[in-house]
């Protein structure tokens, strides 16, 4: 029998680390990447996202290299972007920031691009975009304020989530909930059953909890 490779999550991420348990995957290591994500001049949003999860994946490699217990690991990288048009949102650090990207999603769609990489120790690259496009109603000056005031957005792609209280706001998803989320499910499960990983293995009755 083949010797089952670790799986280690280049995230901090606790909403990421949700999604994969959700489908029973259990990661053997979280390994936060820890790189400069400002977009490259004239850089598509997509693109960066793209670029971003191949980062993370190489990063959290550098590290998984130099030690024993996660050595031959598979590594799992993603980065979400936020975008009207061409414009990249920022993950929201401070109120002045949330309210400029609510002002900017109001009313409109919006794209969110959720990139995802698989790094194998063999040096075999594999990654995924998944475009989403998501629809904001109109917000009253109450509701920007009242979101402001709850804190939610702090370090948020686009200042918003969509699994919290902006639920509230959306009027339409069109594509993955889950890359919206963070992290797309069909998608990464696909990239790691191509990397041999045993994304069932926990998929039996005493495993799995009543709902």
């Amino acid at each position: 029998m083949t010797k089952e490779l670790p799986l280690v999550l280049a995230s901090g991420s606790p909403r990421r680390l949700a999604l994969l348990q959700q489908i029973g995957i259990e990661p053997d290591f979280l390994l936060p990447a820890d790189i400069d994500e400002t977009p490259v001049r004239g850089e598509s949003p997509r693109a960066l996202a793209q670029r971003l999860a191949r980062g993370k994946a190489a990063a959290a490699r550098i590290l998984v290299d130099r030690d024993d217990d996660k050595a031959n690991a598979i590594i799992l990288g993603s980065d979400t972007v936020v975008a009207v048009g061409r414009r990249v949102l920022p993950k929201a650090e401070s109120k002045e920031q949330a309210s400029v990207c609510l002002q900017l999603l109001s009313g409109r769609m919006h794209k969110v691009y959720t990139g995802v990489c698989v790094n194998m120790p063999d040096g075999v690259v594999r990654t995924k975009l998944v475009e989403t496009r998501v629809r904001f109603r109109r917000l009253s000056t109450q509701d920007t304020d009242k979101y402001l005031a709850s804190g939610e957005w702090r370090g948020k792609a686009g200042g918003y989530a969509i699994q919290g209280l902006a639920g509230a706001f959306i009027a339409r998803v069109i594509g993955s909930y889950p890359s919206v989320v963070g992290l797309p499910l069909l998608e990464t499960a696909n990239l790691l059953h191509s990397a041999g990983y045993p994304i069932q293995k926990t998929w039996d009755e005493d495993a799995v909890p009543a709902a």
